[in-house]
């Protein structure tokens, strides 16, 4: 497990780069964290990184937004926090996505834990005050 340190929102560029250089093998990066830990605000600073043309925002009510980089290839972001019930992630072919082999970010996974991958990086955002999080960063085999 690899720990990164942040101690002010100016530093998430920084990190992004740093989270994809440990990442880039895993294509499923589940994120964690308490509301307003900041999994958004990192998944929108590790697209920009990546290429994305298109505006990042939350899939709070969407579920899941799909992202284009300069290269035309996709990327998922998803947020389960308004799921009710897992099944609803199954309908909507989450385990699809997973296997398409394109870059997917996962925000509220709990919600769906039976339909992760075997393998995933599993980013933990943990709130210290307003501005200093610690975020962990390792891969899950299952």
């Amino acid at each position: 497990m690899k720990q990164i340190q942040c101690d002010h929102i100016s530093e998430i560029p920084i990190i992004a780069e740093k989270i994809i250089a440990l990442c880039k093998d895993n294509k499923v990066w589940v994120f964690q964290g308490e509301m307003g830990a900041g999994k958004t605000t990192l998944i929108k600073a590790i697209c920009e990184k990546l290429g994305i043309v298109d505006a990042v925002s939350s899939p709070t009510f969407s579920i899941v937004n799909e992202y284009t980089d300069e290269e035309g290839d996709a990327i998922y972001h998803f947020d389960f926090y308004r799921l009710k019930d897992p099944m609803e992630a199954f309908d909507m072919g989450v385990e699809e996505y997973f296997a398409s082999g394109s870059y997917c970010f996962v925000e509220w996974a709990e919600r769906i834990p039976m339909f992760l991958p075997d393998e995933f990086a599993l980013i933990s955002i943990e709130s210290e005050s307003d501005e200093k999080r610690i975020i962990a960063i390792k891969t899950i085999n299952q």
